[in-house]
């Protein structure tokens, strides 16, 4: 099936998404850059003419095959013509050892910058899946380098994370490895290709893929110049607990796509006007005190309908909002008020309806994306050796957590010392949706504030979150979710111009019907009190 078909058949409904084919999709979709995001959209309002691409190579793409370099094991490179608005160029395939799969490709006429794109969910994805060449060919258009890599595995022969079963040393790959090295001699094929160095490098994506950035950052603070990492996986390990957490409140009680709609409509109700403008959006769920139990109807002693709550049902959505609980204490952040089930426009293109709830399958006894993602976790990574036939239902929730430790070393993007990264320049730009039903958004806001302890008042002049009200996982859902990070990050690194504000759109079947100021966290948009409430213009970036 084709990527356009496959993405109309996951956005009829919550109950196609939810069984078998789609949750496939929607991971590997998660490692995209920010699908609603427009990248390089205001690039005729920068501060820079980044599309300014007039350097010439220096060799002939045929000889670029020659090319060595430590840990390379396979390079062959071909020209490929100017087609459908994109530029000739030199595509460049490699393999990093063991099995790292790399491409770079190499406009034939350069801006000086190199870009990269990285994964999702447990990566592995081909290398020409349209998505991903989509993401290429936009980034060509501009005159960047660009590169991308599987991270060391193929998922079509290898699904999930059984790819460490044929050689453990793909987990490591996979944790950090992979995308470094492919930074390192990506840019090295760049600099021999147009015989100059690369002037700036960029890292965009998100979800693993903005794991993949903050770990560069953490880890790597020479490889990019600027990072925009979108919905980060800060914590894979503490994402594996509370899927596990949630699949053990949901085989308590089940929740079907009727309770999860009647309990979004009952959540908006209750929170839409706490910051003090009824607008549909829930501009920061913290503030809003929301009881299952006391603010949703309640079935009748037993009885079960659509228009209610069991007992058990109730406890259930208070486990899933309240996070996992170890030995008394909340070890992770739970999922946000606003994020329940309804979620149209997930993927920017104006659905008037279709559901994506990530934590519940809608198959009787089935497994969710969530779920399964953490499944795979905990049997091929966690342990050591892998456990396929591990059974999540024998984790103990006060014992078992220290398990996940070693693997957290490998995997986590939670280290806050960005010290090395803002002494050399880098500047980190991050964003969540509020409304995310993948990736719980105050596992980023919890990195952001260590990140600011750790290192002083300053953190703000290199790092910046934006927290997007009603905004699904990277893009989507009921909030102005589209914008141009990329050349926010340009302008920040290039010019030294710090995001004070980004403008974002929420566009429905093609028609900009409502603008938004993402403001820096913590400030948040308040509405001045005159004129449209769809209108950037009438709001302003306020201390909460």
């Amino acid at each position: 099936m084709e990527m356009k078909s496959m993405m109309r058949f996951c956005r009829v409904s919550w109950v196609r998404f939810a069984a078998g084919l789609c949750p496939v999709v929607a991971l590997l979709w998660a490692g995209l850059p920010t699908a609603g995001a427009q990248v390089f959209a205001d690039r005729a309002s920068a501060l820079v003419d980044y599309a300014k691409a007039d350097l010439a190579p220096a060799k002939l793409c045929e000889n670029m095959s020659a090319f060595k370099a430590k840990d390379l094991v396979q390079l062959s490179a071909a020209p490929v013509p100017a087609a459908d608005g994109v530029p000739g160029y030199c595509r460049v395939f490699g393999l990093l050892d063991p099995e790292i799969a790399f491409e770079v490709s190499l406009p034939e006429r350069w801006n000086g910058r190199f870009y990269m794109i990285g994964n999702g969910g447990h990566a592995g994805e081909a290398l020409d899946d349209p998505g991903r060449v989509s993401q290429v060919r936009d980034a060509l258009k501009v005159g960047f380098a660009v590169a991308q890599t599987n991270t060391g595995h193929d998922s079509r022969k290898e699904p999930g994370a059984s790819f460490v079963m044929s050689n453990p040393q793909k987990a490591i790959d996979y944790a950090y490895r992979a995308v470094h090295l492919t930074a390192q001699a990506a840019k090295a094929i760049t600099k021999e290709y147009f015989g100059r160095s690369v002037d700036y490098a960029y890292w965009n994506s998100c979800s693993n893929g903005g794991r993949q950035g903050l770990i560069e950052a953490q880890r790597f603070p020479g490889d990019f110049d600027g990072i925009v990492a979108n919905a980060p996986w800060v914590d894979q390990t503490g994402f594996t607990i509370g899927a596990l957490w949630n699949q053990r409140a949901l085989d308590e009680a089940p929740l079907t796509a009727a309770k999860l709609n009647l309990l979004a409509e009952k959540v908006m109700a209750k929170c839409d006007a706490v910051d003090g403008l009824k607008d549909g959006l829930i501009d920061d769920p913290r503030r809003c005190d929301f009881d299952p139990a006391r603010d949703v109807p309640a079935c009748a002693a037993g009885t079960d309908e659509p228009g209610c709550l069991t007992a058990a049902q109730a406890a259930t959505v208070a486990k899933i909002q309240g996070g996992p609980v170890s030995n008394g204490r909340n070890f992770f952040p739970g999922f946000e008020l606003g994020s329940e089930a309804l979620m149209p426009n997930f993927f920017g293109g104006g659905m008037s309806s279709g559901w994506l709830n990530m934590i519940v399958s809608a198959q009787p006894g089935g497994k969710s994306a969530d779920f399964s993602l953490a499944e795979d976790t905990m049997r091929y990574l966690v342990h050591q050796p892998p456990q396929p036939g591990y059974d999540y239902k024998t984790f103990d929730f006060d014992r078992d957590i220290g398990m996940l430790e070693r693997w957290g070393k490998l995997a986590d993007a939670k280290d806050p010392d960005l010290a090395k990264f803002s002494k050399r320049g880098g500047k980190l730009l991050m964003t969540y949706g509020w409304a995310d039903p993948i990736l719980q958004p105050r596992m980023g806001i919890r990195y952001f504030e260590e990140a600011v302890r750790k290192n002083g008042p300053g953190t703000t002049d290199f790092f910046r979150l934006f927290m997007v009200p009603g905004m699904s996982h990277c893009s989507g859902g009921i909030g102005a979710d589209q914008h141009d990070p990329m050349t926010v990050i340009i302008n920040w690194v290039e010019k030294g111009k710090a995001p004070d504000t980004i403008i974002a759109k929420q566009v429905v079947e093609g028609k900009v019907i409502r603008t938004r100021p993402l403001c820096p966290y913590p400030q948040v948009a308040r509405y001045t009190g005159e004129g449209s409430i769809d209108d950037a213009a009438n709001f302003r970036c306020v201390e909460p």
